[in-house]
């Protein structure tokens, strides 16, 4: 199978990509029933990689994904980890910022979420908000938000140095697809609660927040921490690339279960013996 990583990696040049990617596309699967089954067949080995990465305690892997909203960072989640240990997985949701978060640097809530040895971690938005959200809504100086581009690029160079796998996502979903879930949402009294009218606004800026996050994928794009553009029309297919996006990756880290030095004759024997199949007496309490 071709690497996904190599069908999705963002190019090299800086040149405007999200134009030239066909949110529909679907690079690497041939149809929604193949993908479908390859999703299913992969989850055992994902879990497998995932328990290995767990036991090794060595290194994690932090999945970030970043997308307009409808583009399916939640259910990208739901469908990709479903069969994974969650006791070696966590996820972090990055909502608009408190006043606590506010006070300190754009980082440091994010650097609080970070996986520990033997995690993943997902990030479902991340610290892009702060070189996305706040450039479309002009709630720093453009300086500001220029400047967190080159403390992006240090800041994860930093993290995969010390041991973190990086994969950042971005889910690439077209203005036509959007409307179409939003209505989808409007006629589904159960899924009113998702439903912000702010969105509504907020489509009135789609091509403000297409730039950003251009800008955003060119400038922070390097070879410790690379974008993927995941194409996220069909939610099959943004499934079963990030599926592939996490496995190539933890293969490629090959994590392997530890080999602790056990006497695994004498031990096996202990276990054997007969005295080994009745509990312990134990003393009666004395009044």
């Amino acid at each position: 199978m071709t690497s996904v990583r190599d069908l999705l990696r963002a190019g090299p040049d800086g040149s405007p990509l999200l134009p030239r990617i066909d949110p529909a596309g679907h690079p690497g699967i041939g149809t929604k029933r193949d993908a479908v089954r390859a999703l299913e067949a992969a989850a055992e080995r994902l879990a497998d990689l995932q328990e290995r990465l767990y036991a090794q305690h060595a290194r994690s892997v932090l999945l970030v994904l970043q997308g307009m909203d409808t583009s399916g960072k939640g259910g990208t989640i739901k469908h990709v980890f479903r069969g994974v240990n969650p006791a070696g997985v966590s996820v972090a949701a990055f909502k608009q910022p408190t006043e606590d978060e506010l006070a300190h640097h754009f980082l440091w809530r994010i650097e609080r979420r970070l996986p520990t040895r033997g995690h993943i971690a997902i990030f479902d938005r991340s610290h892009y908000e702060d070189v996305v959200v706040v450039r479309v809504h002009e709630l720093v100086p453009q300086a500001v938000w220029r400047g967190r581009y080159d403390e992006i690029v240090e800041w994860e160079r930093a993290v995969s140095e010390s041991g973190t796998a990086i994969v950042k996502c971005y889910l690439h979903l077209s203005y036509e697809e959007q409307r179409e879930r939003l209505l989808a949402r409007l006629g589904d009294p159960d899924k009113h609660w998702k439903f912000n009218e702010t969105d509504l606004q907020e489509r009135l800026r789609w091509p403000e927040y297409q730039a950003a996050y251009e800008d955003a994928i060119a400038r922070c794009h390097t070879d410790e921490a690379p974008w993927y553009i995941v194409p996220a029309d069909r939610k099959w297919y943004r499934n079963w690339a990030v599926e592939r996006l996490v496995m190539e990756t933890l293969e490629e880290m090959d994590p392997r279960f530890p080999r602790p030095p056990l006497d695994v004759p004498a031990l096996t024997a202990s276990l054997a013996s007969p005295t080994s199949l009745a509990p312990p007496t134990r003393l009666a309490q004395r009044g």
